[in-house]
C-alpha cells in the first residue's frame, strides 16, 4: 500500500468520524475507489489506536463500519443460521 493511498484512507476515515450521524453511506459512495480490504484494515488499525487512547466510542463506531464494509466486500463470513 502506498503512502498516498494510506493518506486517502485516513482522510476518508476522518470524514466518517466527523460526518453527521447517518451520512456515512453517502461519504463512502463519494469515493468508491477506496472501498477495499486495505480500507477495512486501516479502519481496524485506527480503531485499535482509539481503544488504546481511551476513545471507546470512536473505536466501536469504526469497528462497526469495518464490519459492514467487510460484509459488502465479501470479507466477513456469513455466520447466520441457514437451516
Amino acid at each position: 500500500m502506498t503512502e498516498e493511498r494510506q493518506a486517502l484512507y485516513f482522510d476518508l476515515i476522518d470524514k466518517l468520524m466527523t460526518c453527521p450521524n447517518g451520512q456515512e453511506p453517502q461519504i463512502l459512495e463519494q469515493q468508491p475507489e477506496l472501498i477495499d480490504a486495505g480500507l477495512v484494515n486501516t479502519i481496524v488499525q485506527v480503531a485499535t489506536i482509539f481503544t488504546h487512547e481511551g476513545n471507546e466510542d470512536g473505536a466501536k463506531f469504526l469497528i462497526h463500519v469495518a464490519r459492514e464494509l467487510s460484509k459488502q466486500l465479501g470479507l466477513y463470513p456469513d455466520v447466520s443460521n441457514k437451516e
